[in-house]
């Protein structure tokens, strides 16, 4: 199957939503920065069995690898506090904000091309974009500045980091780049928790079953998405489109978990998000 890959990033975009919606249940019973690095350290040690050629990667690898596990570093603090704070159905919307990062970074970095359909497909989903966020509910009001800018900085660096992957995986495989960048993200975290003085409740590891269920979803995601991103023809700014998917998880998990509203309405906005994400993919398939 020459397309098998977007039906990747398609499952990629379903097990995310699912994380962001797990990852708000998680922080109900643990801080966030708890959640964050038992979440970390608990992908990595599930990656370490499959790790036997990763003392195979080379030294310029190795490099672009921490510089990738570097904006993951900072995208997850700026999520996870965004996502403790503001409703996940707006969450998910707002992540949507990615494509345009990833658009820009695939054009100038990988120079990739903007298609009539590509463009009119990034053109839908930035309307889907803008109308969700015209309609807020009273809770929603209340959100604050920050967090969206959160969001936003949580976006750009996931773009980044989706380049990098794009990049990577031409010459590594999926074994090698998930150990080495979960490995530096893992002394990342305890590096800034030490940092900053953060007490950690290691009960949370088994007290909270949310957080290793949350490393297992992470760990099949990346998996998928790495394999995704090896064939040659997928595309950044397409791949970006199609993770949109997630939305429609988020916005759902919304309704059932935290009883959240405006959800027929987001929901008729993601559509228009997937209408531009088959309008994007059109050219691919």
């Amino acid at each position: 199957m020459s397309n098998l890959w977007i039906l990747l990033v398609v499952a990629y975009g379903i097990l995310k939503g699912m994380r962001d919606v797990f990852k708000k249940r998680a922080m109900e019973k643990s801080s966030v920065m708890e959640v964050l690095f038992f979440y970390t350290l608990i992908s990595f040690i599930l990656v370490i069995p499959q790790c036997g050629d990763a003392l195979d990667a080379e030294p310029i690898e190795l490099t672009l690898t921490f510089i990738k596990s570097l904006a993951i570093f900072v995208a997850w603090i700026c999520s996870f506090k965004a996502i403790n704070q503001v409703p996940i159905s707006f969450y998910g919307v707002m992540d949507m904000a990615s494509v345009i990062f990833s658009t820009l970074l695939g054009v100038l970095v990988l120079h990739e091309t903007m298609t009539p359909m590509r463009c009119f497909g990034f053109a839908l989903v930035l309307v889907g974009l803008y109308l969700v966020n015209l309609k807020k509910s009273g809770g929603d009001r209340k959100i604050k500045a920050k967090y969206i800018i959160m969001i936003l900085i949580s976006c750009l660096f996931n773009a980044i980091s989706g380049t990098f992957d794009k990049i990577l995986m031409q010459t590594m495989t999926s074994s090698q780049l998930q150990f080495w960048y979960m490995l530096f993200l893992t002394l990342m975290y305890a590096i800034y928790m030490i940092a900053t003085k953060t007490r950690l409740d290691f009960r949370a590891v088994y007290k909270n079953l949310w957080i290793p269920l949350l490393a297992v979803l992470f760990v099949i995601g990346d998996k998928v998405l790495f394999i995704a991103n090896r064939d040659p023809n997928s595309h950044v700014v397409v791949m970006t489109l199609i993770k949109q998917c997630s939305v429609l998880v988020t916005i759902i998990g919304g309704r059932l978990m935290f009883n959240e509203k405006n959800i027929l309405y987001r929901i008729c906005c993601a559509l228009i998000i997937i209408a531009g994400i088959m309008a994007a993919t059109a050219s691919s398939v």
